[in-house]
C-alpha cells in the first residue's frame, strides 16, 4: 500500500510539471508559445492593423529577428494600450523592426506577432 501511493506521488511529481510546460517549448535560446487564443483574433488584425498605422507608433529596432518569445529590452521600448474594440487584454503593444508586436508588460515577453 504504501509503495503504491509513493509511486503514485512520483508520477504526479513527474506529470503535472511536464503538462503544466505543455504550452511552451524552447528552441535554442528562443521560447516558442503556442497560439490557444490568440489576443488579437484573426478578423480583429486588419482593423488593429490600421490603427497602428493610423497612431503612427514608433518602430523600434532590435538585431535579433521577431519572434515569440523574444524578450524585449528594459529601455528603449515604449508600450501602447492594445484598443478595446480589438479585445480587452491586460497586453500591450508596439512595434519592433517592422512588425507589430502583443507583449506582455511585466516580462517585456512578445507573445503575438501580428501579422
Amino acid at each position: 500500500m504504501r509503495t503504491q501511493i509513493t509511486l503514485a506521488a512520483l508520477v504526479a511529481a513527474l506529470v503535472i510539471p511536464a503538462a503544466a510546460q505543455a504550452q511552451s517549448t524552447t528552441v535554442g535560446r528562443s521560447v516558442v508559445v503556442e497560439e490557444d487564443a490568440p489576443v488579437i483574433r484573426l478578423e480583429r488584425r486588419p482593423e488593429f492593423r490600421e490603427y497602428v498605422v493610423r497612431e503612427r507608433v514608433p518602430n523600434y529596432v532590435i538585431p535579433d529577428r521577431v519572434i515569440v518569445g523574444t524578450v524585449l529590452p528594459e529601455s528603449g521600448v515604449t508600450y501602447y494600450d492594445v484598443p478595446e474594440r480589438s479585445g480587452a487584454t491586460p497586453y500591450r503593444y508596439t512595434v519592433v523592426n517592422g512588425e507589430t508586436v502583443v507583449v506582455e508588460p511585466r516580462s517585456r515577453r512578445i507573445i503575438q506577432v501580428v501579422e
